[in-house]
């Protein structure tokens, strides 16, 4: 558990590390969004072949698709509550999040970050952490420490302010991680392969929500092929 922890760490200290980028350099929208459109790429490969292949190894195709629709509606339903109370523009990054609530920028940040951890930690258990997921869960942190902090830092929010604010997600992102190792074992049986169908689609929700539509509002339509490689590359890494 204490190996999930830290790689939920690792994975989600990229978003500081943007943040810090943010406030010595302007990052171009067009990098942003090619990383932001890879990472997605990976991360839905590893939604394929980390979680919905093992679940369907213990649970039948139905339970499965009913779990993944409930984590996708679960993580949608709370992305509009968090939406509706100021939280909408915390990817923005030319400072939209001014008219908005600190403090749902702050739990929509903590929420966009939860499914990747939660399923990162079932690689550990698994044997050994997901390349293809780590890595991809790196090239969707980083763009959005890029962005989130370059629009925070023009609605006027410190340096400090903001590091605390990724701080408090890295550090719930790893406790994610670590829950994702207890509740996820796939020698659970049908609960374990229910609970993998449920974070599928919540990381599905996730990066449909907040990752695709960045990347296309820049990209277009080269963002397609983007995704392909990225999912592309996942498929190679799950074969090494």
């Amino acid at each position: 558990m204490i190996e999930a922890f830290l790689w939920g760490a690792l994975g989600a200290s990229a978003l500081l590390i943007g943040a810090l980028a943010a406030y010595v350099t302007t990052p171009s929208k067009s990098f942003i969004a090619v990383v932001m459109a890879l990472g997605a790429g990976l991360l839905i490969g590893s939604v394929a072949f980390d979680l919905i292949d093992e679940a369907l190894k213990t649970a039948d195709v139905g339970k499965v698709g009913l779990f993944t629709l409930l984590g996708a509606a679960t993580f949608t339903a709370g992305n509009l509550v968090l939406d509706r109370r100021g939280g909408g523009d915390r990817k923005d990054s030319g400072g939209a999040q001014a008219s908005g609530s600190a403090l749902a920028i702050v739990f929509g940040s903590v929420l966009d970050g939860i499914p990747e951890s939660f399923v990162l930690g079932l690689t550990v258990l698994q044997g050994g952490v997901s390349v293809a997921l780590l890595i991809g869960v790196l090239l969707s942190n980083l763009p959005e420490g890029l962005s989130s902090s370059s629009g925070l830092r023009i609605a006027g929010w410190s340096i400090g302010r903001v590091s605390r604010m990724w701080l408090v997600v890295i550090l719930v992102s790893a406790v994610s991680a670590a829950l994702g190792y207890v509740l996820l074992d796939p020698h659970s049986g049908h609960t374990g392969a229910l609970v993998q169908g449920f974070a599928a689609g919540a990381l599905l929700a996730m990066i449909t929500d907040t990752m695709l539509p960045e990347s296309y509002d820049v990209e277009r339509v080269r963002t397609g092929s983007l995704v392909a490689i990225g999912f592309a590359v996942s498929l190679m890494l799950s074969a090494i």
